[in-house]
């Protein structure tokens, strides 16, 4: 367009910045989203704005605009190509959000293709603009060396519930530099171009600000953009898979097509600029209206009036697919000025700094598991997630035994699948190599394979261990790598111990869980009831805390997950303790009956998990699951197997002549019935006993019977085991 007038914008202070990342967000505007969409496509325009409303900023902008010009004017350099070292940083609280690497890297590709015009749809463009896309010339190169040197692969990953804290971009920035999985410091702005990946972004799809001359080395000076405006695949899509092609112009110095202010649609964008000679003169466009022709003083450059260039990227129609080659010279001579740290990106130190050369070496051997815990039979894939090349692979698996590789993989396979026979804890191992550098990775306790189904009823007072970690009954889920939940020897509801999580103390926002291994409820008659009880205990720490517990089910052994209590805030607990609390007394302790476990669990995969949400209060206690038959019951309905302590139950002499003796140690006082059958299954001697809490021992006359076989039952009201001896 005609206007010759250079407005650099720029984010020039860190106190301005702050201000204008930290906005309060407002309603959703309608008139700046796209058609259909619940979100503004862009908020660069308006922070834009709120930016030219200080003097101090346009004062220091005008040396950038000043040699932002003087670019601009030189010839454009066909054939040089710039490459810019590019990070993505990924702001999760452990949802959707957390997109995979193969989105980002789909998403990558995508940003590459447009800039380089290989996309095939430019050919599609209308005749209007027919030879008018250009390649900007522009690669964008995954940085493999973190600030400190560090190898990685152009992907972090901070866990936070700022992910959808987006009113102030700020605190994300800050929550990515001190929690990331790689380093943990600025990734400065002049050597990196940082692309922030959230949950939720201040009611944008995304924004960035111009070029800058006072930030150009901060790590603010880069780009915001929601989880499903990345890439095509996964969280992403087609329609908004161009959002990052958008941003980075803005990020290059471009305006929308309509200028730099105004929502698209406004009418007085007409007298507006975007300082590109040949994009025509337009209002902006919220869907794909290809015979839009909103302004009628189009100028010099066309010699008539012109149809707007709907398909242009930084438009907001959904069938963008070019920049002309105005706007290709807009870019390229942003990357031309020092004072905004975007002429160091390209250059030949940086590149070698950041690990952007393109000379991909491996420098850290790694992998993860499409499924870390399974139940038997369910088959589990390894996969190589080495970086950044490599081009041969070595597994071990560790115990060798009650596994093998399966589907034609083998141990150098790049993504081998195994096939568990035996429950239990294994350790993986994997060597890599390029050919000339080899690293090795080692995870203990890897993979849990589940052990065989329990039957009901089914109890867990968390008697038997010492602690919960590597069990295969009971999964420990930490994601926040805190405090976790362990074994508690010092109270209980029942019996001397339970499981605790150490809440007091802690930040606000951590998930912890608590998972259980299969438990058979195949037995059950589909017409039939199952109820699951548990006990808890819990303090808030003040009045206004607000904590969940929540309860899930799987009949799928954990591959789907239904959520079926949620238990939260005062129903929790109107209690409060000021200090680190535990309880004291049974009256501390609330029971809870689930009768919501319906017949479509009926099945041998039945799991269950416990999820504690904490915002910082005060500790939780667990103790106490029971899952049985029929319908709610104050007291414990346990079998023989939970009632017994099983290290203590012996049968003695075996082979016995007179006398038979049984000793065992009881939970709690349990009325028991003894039966002694023969091979045949009739039945020689039946007893009835009011066993004690404690120690027990129970004497059986065998003098009456015949030399042989026979079979010992311990029976319950609602369970039963039997145990073989010899009579000579």
């Amino acid at each position: 367009m005609k206007n010759k007038i250079l407005i650099f914008s720029t984010v020039f202070v860190f106190s301005i910045f702050q201000q204008i990342n930290a906005q309060k967000k407002a309603a959703f505007d309608v008139t700046n989203a796209r058609e259909g969409e619940k979100v503004e496509y862009c908020h660069q325009h308006k922070k834009q704005a709120l930016l030219m409303e200080s003097q101090e900023y346009l004062n220091i902008t005008k040396q950038d605009e000043i040699e932002f010009e003087k670019a601009l004017k030189k010839p454009v350099q066909k054939g040089v190509v710039y490459k810019i070292p590019i990070v993505f940083h990924v702001l999760h609280n452990n949802g959707i959000e957390n997109i995979s690497d193969d989105q980002i890297m789909n998403a990558l590709a995508i940003l590459n293709r447009d800039f380089r015009k290989l996309n095939a749809d430019t050919a599609t463009v209308h005749l209007d603009f027919q030879g008018m896309p250009s390649d900007a010339e522009i690669e964008f190169v995954l940085a493999t060396k973190a600030p400190n040197g560090a190898c990685f692969k152009g992907i972090t990953r901070t866990m936070s519930s700022l992910s959808y804290q987006g009113d102030d971009g700020n605190a994300q920035v800050t929550a990515i530099r001190n929690g990331n999985d790689v380093y943990n410091g600025a990734w400065a702005g002049n050597k990196y171009m940082n692309v922030f990946i959230c949950g939720e972004i201040g009611g944008a799809a995304g924004y960035t600000t111009n070029p800058s001359g006072f930030s150009g080395s901060s790590m603010t000076n880069g780009i915001w953009i929601l989880h499903n405006y990345v890439g095509s695949i996964g969280t992403g899509s087609t329609s908004g898979s161009r959002a990052l092609t958008h941003e980075v112009g803005h990020w290059l110095n471009l305006s929308h097509t309509w200028g730099p202010n105004n929502n698209p649609g406004n009418t007085s964008s007409c007298s507006s600029d975007d300082q590109v000679s040949d994009t025509p003169t337009c209002i902006g466009v919220t869907a794909c209206n290809l015979n839009a022709n909103t302004c009628d003083d189009d100028d010099a450059y066309w010699g008539f009036n012109i149809r707007d260039n709907v398909e242009n990227y930084m438009d907001y129609s959904y069938c963008s697919k070019m920049y002309t080659a105005g706007q290709v010279a807009r870019m390229r001579a942003a990357l031309q000025v020092g004072s905004t740290g975007r002429a160091n990106l390209w250059t030949a130190n940086n590149l070698a700094a950041t690990g952007a050369t393109g000379n991909l070496v491996l420098c850290k051997a790694e992998f993860t598991a499409d499924k870390k815990t399974v139940c038997a039979g369910e088959l589990v894939q390894l996969i190589d997630d080495s970086y950044n090349a490599a081009t041969g692979w070595s597994w071990e698996i560790t115990p060798s035994t009650g596994w093998s590789f399966t589907d034609g993989t083998s141990a150098t396979s790049q993504n081998p699948k195994l096939n568990f026979t035996q429950s239990g804890l294994f350790t993986v191992k994997l060597t890599s190599t390029d050919g000339t550098t080899t690293d090795e990775e080692i995870k203990a306790n890897y993979l849990r394979i589940l052990p065989t189904s329990t039957t009901i009823p089914y109890w867990e007072g968390f008697e038997n261990y010492s602690s919960l970690d590597n069990l295969t009954n009971w999964e420990v889920y930490n994601p926040n790598n805190n405090n976790a939940y362990t074994i508690e020897n010092t109270t209980a509801h029942s019996g001397n111990q339970c499981a605790k999580l150490n809440n007091f103390g802690q930040a606000p926002s951590n998930i912890d869980e608590l998972i259980s291994a299969p438990i058979d409820l195949s037995v059950l008659p589909e017409s039939g009831s199952v109820t699951l009880s548990f006990r808890y205990a819990y303090r808030k720490k003040t009045a206004a805390d607000y904590e969940y517990l929540k309860v899930f089910i799987s009949g799928d052994c954990g591959t789907n997950w239904a959520q079926r209590r949620t238990i939260g805030g005062s129903q929790l607990s109107s209690l409060t303790s000021t200090s680190s609390w535990n309880p004291s007394q049974q009256s501390d302790w609330t029971t809870v009956h689930m009768i919501n476990v319906t017949s479509n669990y009926f099945n041998e995969d039945f799991r269950m998990k416990f999820r504690f949400e904490g915002e910082g209060g005060n500790n939780f206690f667990l103790d106490d699951i029971n899952l049985y038959e029929g319908s709610p019951s104050d007291n414990l309905v346990i079998g023989v197997e939970e009632l017994i302590t099983f290290n203590s139950l012996e049968l003695y002499p075996n082979p016995t002549e007179d006398e038979l003796n049984l000793s065992f140690i009881l939970d709690k006082k349990e009325d028991l019935k003894f039966i002694i059958s023969d091979l045949s299954g009739k039945i020689t001697q039946q007893h009835s006993l009011k066993a004690n809490e404690g120690s027990n021992l129970v004497m059986f006359d065998t003098n009456t019977l015949s030399a042989g076989m026979y079979f010992l039952t311990i029976g319950t009201a609602s369970s039963s085991k039997t145990m073989q001896f010899v009579v000579k």
